[in-house]
C-alpha cells in the first residue's frame, strides 16, 4: 500500500516493468490534475471514484448500503427492489452523506519530530509531537480556508503527512441494484471465491454555483470534475497489469508474535462470540418483520462482515504459521540491535517493552472489549441516553441548546430502532457479560442483584418499560420540556454511567502499558528500517490514500484446486437457491437477459457476461469501492473483497495467495443499461 508522493522514487520503475503506461506524475502530481483527483473518501469508511465530468460517482453497494437503507421504507424498499433515477431531478439527497477530495498531501515529518530529542522517552515524545501537530494543523487551516486538515502518523510515529481535504455534503443517490444483485451471496459468499456479486451503487456529488461545497439546495448543480476516470470495455486477461487507488483502513503488518497470541487467544474469540450472539437475535427479528429487516439491514451487515473477518483472520494466521515468521523476524532484529546499536538508542529493549506492555494490557483490554461490543455497541438504548449526558462526567447536560437539531437527529436515529429487538439483545448481552467478564460494571451488584435478585431479564424489562429513551415520543417530549433531573433519574442513564465508569477505570489501568507499547512499537519499526535500509518499506494502512499494483491472476487455494481469475453470469444462475432466498435469489429480468444472451457490448470475447475478477493487489477495509485501473488508468472494476484463504493479510501480506475481488465494470454497465434501463448515465461517461 504505497504512498503517492513516493511513487516516482520507489515504485514507478517496477510498475512500468509490469506494464504500466502512465508516468508517476500522471498518477499523482503536486501541481496539476492527476488520477488522484478522481478518487474520493465516500462516507465514513469507503472509497469512491468520479466517473464523469458531471460528478457521477461509483462505489460498492455495501458502501452505499446505509444510505440506501436510510432512504428506504416498507413502501419504498430500495434495498430489496433497487432504485434508479431517470434524470437529475429524480436523484435522491442523502442527509449526512459526505464525499472528501484530497487536495494536498505534504510530508511534514521535520515539523512534527524535528525538535524531539533523540533520546526522548515516550511521554516527552508524545507531548512535543502533539503540540507540533496542533500548531501545524491550525496553520494549515488558516492557509486553506474552508478545507478540512489532518496530520497523520506513519510507521508507528516515525513519519508524518498532512492532508488537506475538500468536503462535499450534497451527495445524492442515483442508482442501486436490488440486493439480489448488489448483495448476491450474502454472508455465505462473503470473503469467498468464486464470487458473483454485483457490488456497486451510483451517487452524484453536487456543488454550489462556484463548484465549491454547499449545503443541499434544489438549485445546486452537479459537481464539475476537472479529473474523472475514463471507462474501459476491453475487460481483463490473465497477467494484465492492474492497480487500485483508494483509502485502506487499517493493517497491522508490524504486529509482533506477542500481539498475535493475544489476538488469537482473546480479541478475536470474544468478538466472534459476542457479535455472533447479537446477530442471531437480529436475524430472527429481521426475518419475522419487514420493518425490522429494513431498520437493521445495514447494522447487521456491518457487524457480520467484521465478525466473519475475525473468523477468517484467526484461521489464516494459524494455517499460514504467521506467528513463526514473526518470531524469526524478531530474533533477527534483536540480534542486530544488540550487535549494532547502543542501549540509549532504544532499539535493544523495543521488543521487551512490547512484550511487557501486551501482557499488562491484555486483561483490561479484554474487559474494555466486552463493554464496547456487548454494551456500547450491542445495546442500542444506551446511544440516545449517552447523548444527553457529558461524556466525561456522565452528568446530565444542563440544557439542550439546539432543540430543533436535536429533534431531527433523534427522529433519524429512532427510525432504525426497534425497542422489542433491542430488549432481547440487552438480555443476552448482559447475561454473557456476567458469565465472562472478570470485572463487572457496578450496576450488576447495585441494581441487578440488590433490587432484582440477580434476575437480568426482570431488570431489562424494567429498564425498557421505564426509560424515556426506549420511546421516540418520550424523548421528543423530553426535548420540549427539558430538565436535567429527568435525565439523571432515568435507568438507561444509570446503566450507561455504570458501564462508562468501568470502561474509564480499565482504560486508566492500561495507560502506562499503552505508553510503553507505543515507545516499543515506534522504536521497533524504526529499527527494522535501519536494519534493512535497502528494502522498500510500506507503512501500515491508516485510511489515507494509497496505491497498490500487480496483475490479474488466478490462484490455487489448496492441493488439487485451481480457481479461474474471473466469473460470469452463468454462475449467478447456477447459484440460485430457493431454499436460501435471502442470499441466492435471481431477479426475473436478469434471468430473461441471460436466457436471451442479451449482453450487448458488455460481453467478453467468448460471448460470456463477466461478473467479477481477481488480481494480486494489496487491499483491506476502506478500499471497498476503490477503482481497479488498467495500465492506462481506465476503470476496469470496483474492488469489494478479499479472499478467505489469505485473511491473515492485514497482519502479514501473502503475495502468492492474497487476491483482491472486484466486480467487473462491464457487469456494472450491463446492469445499469440492460437491467435497469438507465442508459442515460452512460451517455455522460467517456470510454476507452
Amino acid at each position: 500500500m504505497w504512498m503517492l508522493p513516493y511513487l516516482q522514487k520507489m515504485n514507478i520503475k517496477n510498475m512500468k516493468a509490469r506494464g504500466c503506461k502512465l508516468s508517476a506524475e500522471e498518477i499523482y502530481s503536486i501541481d496539476r490534475s492527476s488520477l488522484k483527483d478522481a478518487i474520493v473518501i465516500f462516507g465514513n469508511g469507503c472509497t469512491g471514484e468520479i466517473v464523469s465530468p458531471e460528478g457521477l460517482l461509483f462505489t460498492n453497494h455495501h458502501c452505499g448500503y446505509g444510505s440506501i437503507q436510510q432512504l428506504s421504507s416498507v413502501e419504498h424498499d430500495y434495498l430489496k427492489n433497487g432504485f434508479w433515477a431517470m434524470s437529475n431531478a429524480e436523484e435522491l439527497p442523502v442527509p449526512g452523506l459526505e464525499v472528501r477530495f484530497i487536495r494536498k498531501i505534504s510530508d511534514v515529518t521535520p515539523e512534527i519530530v524535528g525538535n524531539v530529542p533523540s533520546i526522548a522517552g515516550q511521554e516527552e515524545y508524545r507531548k512535543i509531537t502533539s503540540e507540533n501537530i496542533e500548531a501545524l494543523t491550525e496553520k494549515l487551516r488558516s492557509e486553506n480556508p474552508g478545507m478540512e486538515v489532518s496530520v497523520e502518523s506513519f510507521f508507528g510515529g516515525n513519519q508524518y503527512f498532512a492532508f488537506v481535504k475538500e468536503v462535499y455534503t450534497d451527495v445524492r443517490l442515483v442508482g442501486a441494484p436490488p440486493s439480489s444483485i448488489g448483495n448476491f451471496g450474502g454472508d455465505t459468499d462473503n470473503w469467498m471465491w468464486p464470487r458473483h456479486t454485483g457490488d456497486f451503487s451510483v451517487f452524484r456529488v453536487y456543488a454550489g454555483p462556484d463548484n465549491r461545497p454547499a449545503a443541499y439546495a434544489a438549485e445546486n448543480r452537479p459537481y464539475r470534475a476537472e479529473k474523472f476516470l475514463k471507462v474501459s470495455l476491453d475487460g481483463v486477461e490473465e497477467e494484465d497489469f492492474a492497480m487500485v487507488m483508494g483509502f485502506p483502513g487499517s493493517t497491522e503488518r508490524y504486529m509482533t508474535s506477542y500481539e498475535i497470541d493475544n489476538m488469537l487467544g482473546v480479541e478475536n474469540p470474544q468478538r466472534i462470540f459476542i457479535r455472533g450472539e447479537r446477530q442471531r437475535i437480529l436475524w430472527d427479528d429481521m426475518m419475522a418483520d419487514p420493518e425490522v429487516r429494513i431498520q437493521y439491514a445495514a447494522k447487521y451487515r456491518t457487524s457480520s462482515n467484521y465478525w466473519k473477518n475475525s473468523i477468517g483472520m484467526s484461521r489464516g494466521i494459524e494455517k499460514l504459521d504467521v506467528k513463526a515468521r514473526k518470531e524469526a523476524q524478531e530474533a533477527s532484529f534483536q540480534a542486530w540491535a544488540e550487535k549494532n546499536t547502543l542501549p540509549e538508542e532504544g532499539y535493544i529493549d523495543a521488543l521487551p517493552k512490547i512484550k511487557l506492555a501486551v501482557e499488562r494490557m491484555s486483561a483490561p483490554d479484554a474487559g474494555r472489549q466486552y463493554l464496547s461490543e456487548a454494551f456500547l455497541r450491542g445495546i442500542e438504548l444506551l446511544t440516545p441516553a449517552r447523548s444527553f449526558v457529558d461524556a466525561e462526567t456522565m452528568e446530565p447536560k444542563s440544557e439542550i441548546k439546539k432543540v430543533a437539531e436535536a429533534k431531527e437527529a433523534m427522529s433519524e436515529w429512532y427510525k432504525d430502532f426497534s425497542p422489542s429487538t433491542d430488549r432481547k439483545v440487552a438480555k443476552r448481552m448482559m447475561a454473557i457479560a456476567r458469565e465472562n467478564m472478570k470485572e463487572l460494571p457496578s450496576f450488576y451488584g447495585e441494581i441487578v442483584d440488590k433490587r432484582f435478585g440477580g434476575d437480568i431479564d426482570a431488570y431489562v424489562d424494567y429498564l425498557y418499560d421505564n426509560s424515556v429513551f426506549a420511546s421516540e415520543e418520550k424523548v421528543m417530549a423530553l426535548l420540549e420540556d427539558y430538565a436535567p433531573e429527568k435525565v439523571a433519574s432515568d435507568p438507561a442513564v444509570e446503566l450507561a454511567g455504570s458501564v462508562m465508569e468501568k470502561y474509564k477505570e480499565l482504560t486508566e489501568a492500561r495507560k502506562d502499558a499503552a505508553q510503553l507499547y507505543a515507545e516499543g512499537h515506534r522504536k521497533y519499526i524504526a529499527g527494522l528500517m535501519l536494519q534493512n535500509p535497502s528494502k522498500a518499506w510500506a507503512s501500515d494502512a491508516n485510511f489515507t490514500i494509497r496505491l497498490t499494483y500487480g496483475r490479474v491472476l488466478p490462484y490455487e487455494p489448496a492441493d488439487g484446486i485451481e480457481y479461474n481469475y474471473y466469473t460470469t453470469l452463468k454462475g449467478v444462475m447456477e447459484k440460485e437457491n430457493p431454499e436460501n432466498p435471502e442470499e441466492f435469489t435471481v431477479p426475473g429480468k436478469l434471468k430473461e437477459l441471460y436466457a436471451a444472451g442479451d449482453f450487448g457490448r458488455y460481453a467478453n470475447a467468448k460471448g460470456e457476461m463477466p461478473v467479477a475478477f481477481l488480481a494480486d493487489l494489496d487491499i483491506t477495509g476502506g478500499n471497498s469501492g476503490s477503482p481497479v485501473l488498467d495500465a492506462r488508468g481506465a476503470l476496469i472494476g470496483l474492488a469489494f473483497d478479499g479472499n478467505w484463504e489469505a485473511m491473515s493479510g492485514d497482519v502479514a501480506f501473502e503475495p502468492e495467495l492474497q487476491r483482491m475481488i472486484a466486480v467487473d465494470v462491464r457487469y456494472v454497465l450491463f446492469i445499469i443499461d440492460k437491467f435497469a434501463g438507465a442508459g442515460w448515465l452512460l451517455d455522460e461517461m467517456q470510454f476507452e
